[in-house]
Formats: C-alpha cells, structure tokens, sequence
C-alpha cells in the first residue's frame, strides 16, 4: 500500500468512532451501523480526494445518506417485527465519544421519520450546521430547521430528568441484579416506582411479547420468575452503561445473552429494558469472544 493510500485508511479510521456514532443512532443498529460505515469506507478508498477538503464533513454526509437509504427496508422489517422492539444494545466503552442519547430517547426517535430523525440528531446531537443539513438530506436550510423541531419535539419529554452519578448508577443495577435474582420481593418493592414498565426483546423467541406496567404486575413477574433464578442462576457478565443507562449483562438459563438496562427515577426505577434476542447480541457475543 502507498503512502497516499494508507494516509487515506488512517484518515478515515480517525473518524470511524463518529461515523458509527451517526449511524448507530440512524438506525438503532450496531450490524447496520457498522455495515454502513464499512459500505462509506469502500467508496471513500475508491474516490479521487484530491477536492474534498473536510473528509469529516464529507464522510458524515454519505454516511447519513447511507442510512437514510438502509432505513425505508429496515421500517419495512420492522412492522414485521415478533414482539416488542428495541434498539441493538450498546456498551458505553464500544465509542470513543458519548452523548446524551438514552435509550429512552433512542425509543422515541423511532417516532420520527427518516428526515426528521436526520436533521434531529445531525444539528442537535452532532453540531451539524443547517447548510450541511440541508446539502446532505437534499432540503433547504429552512425546512431543515423546520424538521429538526418536529424532531425536538418528539423527543423532547424523553430526555433524561434525572440524573443519577454514574457510580450510584451501578450500585442502583448491583442492587437490582441482587433482590430480582434473589427472590428479595420486598427489597424490589423498595426499589420499583408505581408506574414502572417492563419491556423484553425477545425477538418473538426468548421474550414476552408485551410490556408489563405497573408495580403490582412487575412484582408478579419477579414472583414468577424466582423458581426459574433458583433453578438455573444468572450468571453475571458485568455492570455496564447500557445505551447510556445503568444496567448488567448476563448468562441466562445457561447459555441465553441477556442485556438489562434501569432507568432510574425520583421515585425509584421507572423502567427496565431486557433485550434477549440473539440477532440483536451478536456483535457482544462477538466482541466478547475476540477479547478472551
């Protein structure tokens, strides 16, 4: 490889971290993201860049456009979609840079439509400015302003309201981890808001299929769930940050990958998202394996 070729790999292996940033959030999905920015740096390596003066700038657009594209199949995939959805879990420590989008947030980002979702997150979240916006989604700055505040306010009663240090945040999920695996049903009474939800991606396999809300019914469920905790333990994984919230991965019923992540409010934890489809676990599966 020459020079040039390998300044241009090292150029854009600079700005993958953001480039996956911009594309996970596009589309809620690791596989996808990853598939996108791999599908931004094949054409980026056959271009002539002797004209493209910012390769931020430039990469970001055809990443987005990317994504806009891969999201008329992926909605198309997702009204076929067994069961409740959310997003591909993601580990804090997967970027190298992090924002504020919670998986709450990611939820109701599903609410929006591909444009305002790319306006939303390239000015808001990103920084973009809306000239760049509009040259990417091929719409005038001022519509583009007009769809990032549709967007805004969508998603605006799921930014986070409380906010809890990360480290109380991991004793919150230890604390958990602990009374749910160990039948502590009072102890999860203390813990639980009246109003809290449950939602499992099972990916219509290894999961209910809707959410369970309320403290009463999320009580009931750990009740059930206590004989199958007695009869095959969880097996830990860690405590992570899980799509910014704070939460554990584990081994469950002996071999199922599972991702819990808390949402932590004033009044105790008001929500509980369990992904266990294996489709949407792979890439930590993955990099789990390519670790040890």
């Amino acid at each position: 490889m020459d020079d040039g070729a390998s300044e241009s790999v090292a150029a854009f292996n600079r700005l993958r971290p953001t480039l996956l940033r911009v594309a996970y959030r596009m589309l809620g999905s690791v596989t996808d993201a990853e598939d996108m920015v791999q599908e931004a740096f094949i054409r980026w390596t056959r271009l002539d860049r002797s004209d493209i003066r910012e390769p931020a700038a430039f990469l970001r657009n055809v990443v987005t456009r990317l994504c806009l594209d891969q999201m008329k199949s992926a909605r198309s995939r997702r009204e076929e979609y067994v069961g409740l959805w959310l997003p591909e879990p993601e580990i804090e420590d997967a970027f190298d840079e992090m924002d504020d989008i919670t998986l709450p947030l990611m939820l109701a980002l599903e609410r929006l439509t591909p444009l305002e979702r790319a306006a939303f997150l390239l000015h808001d979240v990103f920084g973009v400015s809306f000239a760049e916006v509009a040259e990417t989604i091929g719409r005038d700055p001022a519509t583009c302003r007009q769809l990032a505040s549709r967007g805004r306010v969508h998603v605006r009663s799921e930014r986070a309201r409380f906010h809890l240090p990360q480290q109380r945040g991991f004793e919150l999920a230890e604390a958990f981890f602990a009374a749910s695996r160990d039948g502590d049903i009072g102890r999860l009474r203390t813990m639980l808001a009246a109003d809290v939800a449950i939602q499992a991606d099972g990916g219509g396999r290894v999961a209910t299929s809707q959410a369970v809300i309320g403290l009463d019914n999320a009580i009931s469920l750990f009740v059930g769930l206590r004989k199958l905790f007695e009869r095959s333990p969880s097996r830990l994984l860690r405590y992570a940050l899980i799509n910014g919230l704070p939460g554990f991965v584990t081994i469950e019923e002996g071999f199922t990958l599972q991702t819990t992540a808390i949402e932590p409010g004033p009044d105790g934890i008001t929500a509980i998202y369990v992904t266990r489809n294996p489709d949407k676990l792979q890439h930590l599966a993955d990099r789990a394996g390519a670790a040890n």
